[in-house]
């Protein structure tokens, strides 16, 4: 039992510590973007899809043919060792990532991670050929228990004190020892005598179990309880997904908000599998309702301004209810072990299910974030379909909660339309056009909305086209750097186009560079917006993230570059840290300046840079303007960080600065380590 047991145990704490490691090192690559956790979640849950159906039918082959070749591909899958991702695999820009992320994944970690997740399953088949009196469900409890501990250990001691590529070869050296205890097993079991059955442990609530004689084999299960099986576990996926984005949308894809999702996910499972006292049927099957309900609500009251903390506590309790309930009711019809390896090949069939809607069919057939109301109706249709029959009182509270659940998504689809003229949505995020005012006083203003945060407007009256709105005023940070050192062919680098208002700044003579990943923002400007167009100075617009550009690029000697690739009013971290600041002071001039956005509705961002800044020994600037109504200008922060302090020896610079007083500790931003809960407002 233990040798089985250690084998599980370790095989699941890598199983689930590789994904925010190896997420982490590719998430620079692709822009930062929420999707690009959501694109390794796809690709972990097809191959835990994969690893599922191999053990499935291996364990039909004759013993020793089993171990022979899990030993086979043990020893290959170590070849691929270190799980470092190859630069060769770094995206020059492109449409959709989606094909890109999977391939540097399966390049890197694709055979050990597959090697992994047969593990669970094939002991458990094992253990419960060789002990036919056993139950091994438990097993699949301890499974999840080295999954959930290897998630907390990421954010909380893994990730701020062993740098990232150091987490990368100490991983490799961890699996190579996992091979070794794995291929060990396989070896003891291969030629092991399969006793013949005896009593049969059956599980008595929580006070452990008793031993009956073995009955006869039941008949396979039904196709209606595999439907159930796949259908729940779907559902919990989606809404895993579906909660982990719209957490990261709106703050960071960060590590800490994939973890958390994540590990109330699999604490779920744990407590569902290792006994029945955890879940208490018609307990959540009430509580689930309730709870699906109140997720809802905001699609009948949008717009209410929620503090995001409460946001994050609020769906958390939300999502590991509705997966107590997904994986109780799972674990309520669990099948004799005889059907074991296809039970939890219909488990894994479900989430890749969901993983495939919400990472490739969502961003094709929905054009705004529906994911999470879709999701919850499908939940209320699954809910009814398992629980059909079972009570009428449970028919009828599911029933009404689906129709209430199907029309919440109808709103959620009304709400978003708005006085929106476009709504589009590709792997980079969801994207807005609405219009307001009046033609009749050349009030009529066009909007970009990236998620919930304005990310650029302009006025349609030809009169007013090239005011500077928004967040980029003459009296912002970046305004005012553009006008203080404006000079004859004045350079200037914009990292985020949104409606490419800071175009509006170039002359005849200037060279405007401006750095986006995101193709379709680059067509909306081009098409629903003027700025580019009417724009006096040479613009060149490289595609892919800014900071791979940059570091591809030689010196560009910007006298500014504009700092401002927010996502909704999520941060891309990796533009942010200490190693990109000092890419950024690379590409301008000595009397040049750094111009970085800070207006952020969630997170105070302006102690970050000014750490980074100190820490660089770099004189800071931190500019707050006011807001104009008259002109469409909000309230913005900004920050500028220049080489030397005679760059801001100006009396513009002087009677704009508002430098509040450092905040102490602080932490250092860097490429291994970020900390956003510490400045979360």
């Amino acid at each position: 039992m233990f040798l089985f047991a250690a084998t599980i145990f370790v095989s699941a704490f890598l199983l689930f510590q590789v994904q925010p490691v190896i997420a982490k090192m590719i998430l620079p690559w692709f822009g930062g973007s929420a999707m690009v956790w959501t694109s390794c979640m796809l690709f972990f849950q097809l191959l835990l899809l994969a690893g599922y159906a191999y053990s499935h039918r291996l364990v039909e082959r004759p013993r020793d043919r089993q171990s022979r070749l899990h030993l086979i591909l043990l020893g290959l899958s170590l070849l691929s060792l270190p799980i470092i991702p190859r630069a060769i695999f770094k995206p020059q820009g492109g449409d959709n990532p989606l094909l890109g992320i999977l391939l540097v994944l399966a390049t890197s970690v694709g055979l050990p991670y597959f090697m992994l997740s047969t593990t669970g399953p094939l002991m458990q088949a094992w253990y419960s050929a060789l002990h036919p009196g056993k139950l091994p469900y438990r097993l699949f409890a301890l499974s999840n228990l080295g999954s959930l501990i290897a998630l907390i250990a990421y954010p909380v001691a893994v990730e701020p004190s062993v740098p990232l590529r150091m987490q990368g070869f100490v991983w490799s050296g961890l699996y190579a020892v996992f091979a070794a205890l794995c291929a060990y097993t396989a070896w003891r079991v291969r030629n092991a005598p399969i006793p013949a059955p005896g009593p049969v442990a059956v599980p008595v609530a929580a006070e452990g179990e008793i031993a009956v004689e073995a009955p006869a084999i039941p008949p396979p299960p039904s196709m209606r309880q595999r439907i159930a099986w796949v259908a729940l576990a779907a559902c919990a996926s989606v809404l895993l997904l579906s909660v982990t984005n719209y957490l990261s949308q709106n703050v960071a894809a960060i590590p800490f908000l994939w973890v958390l999702p994540l590990s109330l996910y699999l604490l779920s499972f744990m407590l569902t599998f290792d006994s029945d006292f955890w879940y208490q049927h018609w307990f959540f099957a009430v509580l689930t309702a309730a709870t699906l309900g109140l997720m809802a609500y905001p699609f009948w009251k949008p717009g209410d301004e929620t503090n995001m903390k409460l946001y994050i506590v609020a769906y958390s309790a939300g999502l590991f209810i509705c997966c107590m309930f997904c994986h109780g009711e799972i674990a309520r019809k669990k099948p004799h072990p005889r059907y074991l390896t296809g039970f939890y090949l219909m488990i894994s069939i479900g989430g890749a299910l969901g993983g495939l809607f919400v990472s490739l069919l969502a961003p094709l057939l929905l054009p705004y974030h529906y994911d999470l109301s879709v999701g919850l109706a499908m939940l209320g249709l699954a809910g009814l379909f398992a629980l059909y029959r079972e009570s009428w009182i449970t028919d009828i509270l599911w029933a009404a909660l689906a129709i209430f659940l199907i029309v919440s998504v109808y709103r959620d689809i009304q709400n978003s339309r708005g006085d929106n003229i476009l709504i589009t949505r590709n792997f980079y995020g969801a994207l807005r056009i609405r219009e307001s005012g009046s033609d009749l006083d050349n009030s009529k203003l066009r909007t970009l909305v990236n998620g919930t945060i304005n990310h650029g407007a302009q006025y349609v009256s030809k009169e007013r086209s090239r005011v500077p709105t928004t967040y980029y005023g003459e009296k912002t940070g970046a305004g005012l750097s553009i006008l203080e050192l404006r000079h004859p062919g004045m350079k200037l680098g914009v990292i985020g186009l949104g409606t490419g208002t800071l175009s509006t700044y170039g002359k005849p003579g200037d060279h405007v560079k401006i750095y986006e990943i995101n193709p379709r923002v680059v067509e909306i400007a081009r098409t629903w917006f003027t700025y580019l167009r009417d724009c006096e100075a040479k613009v060149d617009m490289v595609m892919g993230d800014a900071r791979l550009s940059l570091e591809r690029e030689e010196p560009n000697g910007f006298d500014v570059l504009a700092v401002d690739a927010f996502s909704s009013d999520a941060i891309p971290v990796h533009l942010l840290t200490l190693e990109a600041v000092q890419l950024y002071l690379k590409h301008i001039r000595p009397d040049g300046v750094v111009a970085i956005h800070v207006s952020n509705k969630y997170l105070s961002l302006t102690p970050v840079v000014r750490r980074i800044a100190q820490e660089l020994k770099k004189p800071v600037l931190q500019v707050e303007s006011r807001e104009n109504g008259a002109l469409e200008q909000f309230s913005a922060d900004w920050i500028l960080v220049a080489h030397s302090p005679q760059v801001f020896d100006r009396p513009a610079f002087r009677a704009a600065a508002s430098n509040p007083a450092p905040e102490p500790g602080t932490p250092l931003w860097t490429d291994d380590y970020s900390n956003l809960f510490r400045i979360m407002r």
